[in-house]
C-alpha cells in the first residue's frame, strides 16, 4: 500500500498519532498536495515521526528524523506503521475503531523500551 499510495498510510498513521484529532483523509490529502506540487511531503511527515518517537520515548536514530524521511520516505512510512502495531495499535482502524477494540477487553501487549526496527 505504501508504495502505491503512501498518503493512505501516512493518514492513517497520522489520524492515530494524533489521538484522532486529525482525520486519515485530511492528512491524506494534505500529504498528496505536497507531493504533486512540492515533491517535498517527507517536510510534513516526519513531524508525525517525532511525535511518535516523543510518544513512545523513542531514540532518534540512525540520524535525526527529517533525514530519515527526506532519504527513504517509504521505508519510514513503514516503520512507523510497524511501530504503532507494536504497541498494539492498528492504524488501519483509524482512532476511533482501536479505542472501540479496546474496550472491547482486548488485552493490549506491555509496552516497553524500543526501538523503530524492523
Amino acid at each position: 500500500m505504501t508504495c502505491w499510495c503512501p498518503c493512505i498510510t501516512f493518514g492513517q498513521i497520522a489520524e492515530v498519532v494524533d489521538k484522532g484529532t486529525t482525520s486519515c483523509g485530511v492528512s491524506g490529502a494534505l500529504y498528496s498536495i505536497l507531493c504533486l506540487f512540492t515533491g517535498c511531503e517527507c517536510i510534513y511527515s516526519f513531524m508525525y515521526r517525532s511525535k511518535l518517537r516523543q510518544q513512545y520515548m523513542l531514540t532518534e536514530q540512525p540520524c535525526n528524523d527529517c533525514l530519515v524521511h527526506c532519504c527513504c520516505e517509504w521505508c519510514a512510512l513503514c516503520q512507523e506503521y510497524r511501530e504503532l502495531k507494536y504497541r498494539g495499535l492498528e492504524p488501519s482502524l483509524g482512532w476511533q475503531g482501536n479505542l472501540a477494540k479496546q474496550s472491547q477487553g482486548v488485552v493490549m501487549p506491555p509496552v516497553g523500551p524500543g526501538e523503530m526496527k524492523r
